[in-house]
């Protein structure tokens, strides 16, 4: 089971597939490290909480649609952020999800 960040960084990099056991939250954003913006979004779609919000809100900001990830961010509750925060946001959301 991953356990930190940079663990999640590893497993990105060393596999082809998720490991098992992730939650889709985490699956969304091992996808989304791998640059599996489809796959990542097709997961986040079907997560209905906040959290689930927060992910949709940074996958339309890695694919760069500034105003859908505002809509996004603010279902969430969350401050928008900016594409020069993109890695630094991932990092925050895998260490909520852990």
């Amino acid at each position: 089971m991953i356990a930190s960040v940079q663990e999640m960084i590893d497993s990105v990099e060393a596999r082809e597939t998720p490991p098992d056991g992730l939650s889709a939250e985490l699956r969304t954003l091992w996808h989304a490290r791998k640059g599996e913006w489809e796959r990542a979004h097709g997961i986040a779609q079907d997560l209905d909480t906040r959290m689930g919000s927060w992910l949709h809100a940074h996958l339309h900001l890695i694919e760069g649609d500034i105003g859908n990830a505002g809509y996004w961010y603010r279902r969430a509750g969350k401050p928008a952020r900016g594409r020069g925060e993109m890695q630094a946001e991932w990092r925050e959301l895998v260490e909520a999800n852990l």
